[in-house]
């Protein structure tokens, strides 16, 4: 499809945008221009609720324009308030120029930085050695109280309290617009619908002082057809690095996405081609199947690479087709730690469940498995006939397998 806005419009993720449609889609397909998100530092690894952000940049990057990837070393010293109902954890400036060197290294699984054909920036770079008062004499003017207690990243902070500290937020982030179109040429910016406000204040900044027109773009909050928020796991978030989420835990999370949502996520998450993913629209159980099979063997292509991705599948057929252990996920526990104690506490040692509670409900719902043998008794144990070579396999529910090695 030659008609870049349509494309991107057609695999949703176009949510608002602050000019006519007809007018984003002939500079999208005609002009080459720089673009910008911002991504929060507060970890050194992004994790899959940010990729809506980041394939949109590479769809962008593939069609000519420049992405410029925002890293808030300043904001996070403050903490943005957006979609938050208690004040940020402020960093160091240590931590956070950590995370920042993990954070490029994913993305440039996604964009390429190489010639500048892409820019990693931090906005503390010009946020940093700003005097407070010339900064508030050159930015305050521009913006009224009343209006940014309008602004809906700040209202469900009211009731709780919002402190002055994360109100100068708002500002900074449109400081940040500010300076890359005036250093970088930068035309649009790029945010989750949560950051409607902000961008909105950013242009307004620019319209203000140098009475150019900015572009903001937003893309669509993404929850599941369960309304669970994307990136998030019965075993917590979904990370991109892999030391924290297995290239096969990142198979398998896409693996199990149910009917409802595969194609939409085929469309989001991958660069398969929309006449390729059209096809599966009429498709129900087995063939369905191959197309959440597609997406999580190319949504961990994009992540983490053929091999790993090639490696990911083989585990999930060998796993579930074949009933064998290679390549399942495992966590090592000592001896003491298995035999002779209850399933449950074997199942929280080995982190499969957060609670013993939890793990409890799964046995009198019928869902933990012992070697693919269910679980009846709260209090059963773990013993000698359980373990071969040094190896047991817990499963949780119908898709959740952990092999627990003993040392």
């Amino acid at each position: 499809m030659s008609n870049l806005y349509a494309e991107l419009k057609e695999r949703g993720f176009i949510k608002q945008i602050t000019v006519p449609e007809e007018k984003i889609e002939n500079i999208l397909n005609n002009e080459k221009i720089s673009v910008y998100v911002g991504f929060d530092p507060t970890k050194e690894s992004l994790h899959i609720g940010n990729l809506l952000q980041i394939m949109i940049l590479s769809h962008l990057q593939k069609a000519g324009h420049r992405p410029i990837c925002v890293v808030g070393g300043a904001t996070a010293l403050i903490g943005d308030p957006s979609g938050k109902d208690s004040m940020r954890e402020m960093l160091t400036d240590d931590k956070i120029q950590e995370n920042l060197r993990g954070i490029k290294k994913q993305l440039s699984h996604f964009i390429n930085f190489n010639d500048e054909k892409a820019l990693m920036l931090n906005n503390y770079d010009w946020l940093g050695n700003e005097n407070y008062i010339n900064f508030i004499r050159k930015i305050g003017p521009h913006f009224t109280v009343n209006r940014m207690l309008a602004a809906e990243c700040f209202k469900q902070r009211m009731e709780k309290g919002l402190s002055f500290l994360e109100f100068n937020y708002m500002i900074m982030q449109a400081y940040d617009f500010y300076v890359l179109s005036r250093k970088y040429e930068c035309k649009m910016e790029i945010g989750g619908d949560d950051q409607w406000s902000n961008i909105l204040a950013g242009m307004e900044l620019i319209r203000r002082i140098d009475a150019k027109e900015g572009i903001g773009l937003t893309t669509p909050l993404i929850t599941k057809s369960d309304g669970k928020k994307m990136g998030k796991s019965e075993s917590g978030s979904v990370w991109l690095k892999s030391e924290w989420t297995t290239s096969y835990e990142y198979y398998q999370y896409w693996r199990n996405s149910t009917d409802e949502d595969v194609l939409k996520f085929l469309k989001l998450y991958t660069f398969i081609p929309l006449d390729e993913i059209n096809k599966f629209e009429s498709c129900e159980g087995v063939e369905l199947n191959k197309a959440k099979e597609l997406l999580a063997y190319e949504t961990t292509k994009l992540m983490h690479g053929i091999e790993d991705a090639d490696k990911a599948r083989e585990s999930a057929k060998n796993i579930f087709l074949k009933g064998g252990s290679e390549g399942a996920p495992s966590i090592e526990l000592e001896k003491d730690q298995v035999i002779g104690q209850l399933v449950v506490d074997v199942a929280v040692s080995a982190k499969l469940f957060e609670s013993k509670g939890e793990a409890r409900r799964m046995i009198k719902q019928g869902g933990l498995s012992v070697n693919d043998k269910k679980v009846n008794d709260i209090n059963a144990t773990i013993s000698n006939d359980n373990i071969a070579k040094n190896e047991i396999m817990l499963k949780k529910g119908k898709k959740t397998f952990l092999l627990v090695k003993i040392k």
